[in-house]
């Protein structure tokens, strides 16, 4: 776990670093996200940061929580939409440092195969760890977006491309659809210029480009005609246009030119 706690604390950091230096104006710029200004985007972070803490650390605890959540959903849906919501910004702040710090700390003390509770089915701590990096980088890339800022991107993207890689299944189950037999070989250039692969060399699908675009797409950022990606075939373009690497019901991404604005 040391590996992705590490990462996940860098990413934590970076965005944390980007919004800390913001002001009140700019705290209440929309987001490419429908209704979302960057609050939202912190506050979301912070909420969900919490429960996985509690869900890390304290499994009757999370139980409980979810047994309340099943027993009335639109009370949750009101309490996302509400928690945080007036708190001023150097408390929001504060409250997302110390349950990041909180969830850490819990992952640290568990073993990679250790099984979490979360509001799909149990993940490993690794898994649920990842997931948490790829929803901070996602979220950060809105409040990149919405400050028109140039994002510099590392290795820490091989995180979310294989998360990636392993929900192109879900991606099609959770739309309850079957998911296409036709395997796709990925081939993706990190930040750092290594090459990562997954998938039969031989295969006749395949997508081919910059690690970052990968997870754009996958992350529901971008559009995958808006990225490099080079996509050669039905199903692996079928993917690109499906592709969902977060639990929830089944959504869309942008369409063409939605979100692109960089030179």
């Amino acid at each position: 776990m040391k590996q992705i706690c590490q990462d996940l604390r860098t990413e934590h950091a970076e965005l944390d670093t980007v919004v800390a230096g913001l002001d009140e104006k700019q705290w209440m710029l929309m987001t490419p996200s429908p209704t979302w200004n960057i609050k939202n985007q912190i506050r979301h972070l912070a909420y969900f940061d919490d429960r996985a803490a509690l869900a890390a650390s304290d499994p009757d605890g999370f139980a409980k929580h979810i047994e309340e959540v099943m027993s009335d959903i639109a009370k949750f849906m009101k309490t996302l939409d509400e928690v945080g919501k007036d708190m001023p910004i150097d408390e929001l702040m504060s409250w997302w440092r110390s349950e990041r710090n909180k969830m850490l700390d819990a992952y640290t003390a568990m073993n990679p195969k250790d099984r979490i509770l979360w509001y799909g089915p149990p993940m490993s701590a690794l898994s649920h760890a990842t997931a948490r990096l790829m929803e901070t980088w996602a979220h950060g890339q809105d409040v990149f977006d919405a400050l028109r800022l140039k994002r510099t991107n590392t290795d820490r993207l091989r995180h979310i491309a294989h998360l990636g890689v392993k929900t192109f299944g879900w991606s099609y189950t959770n739309r309850g659809l079957q998911a296409p037999q036709t395997p796709v070989r990925v081939e993706l250039t990190a930040p750092s210029g290594a090459l990562w692969t997954w998938g039969p060399e031989n295969a006749s699908d395949k997508i081919s480009g910059p690690a970052e675009d990968f997870c754009l797409i996958v992350a529901q950022r971008r559009h995958v005609d808006d990225t490099r990606l080079r996509v050669i075939g039905e199903t692996a373009r079928d993917w690109m246009l499906k592709a969902q690497c977060f639990a929830g019901p089944p959504t869309d991404g942008p369409p063409p030119g939605e979100r692109v604005w960089e030179k």
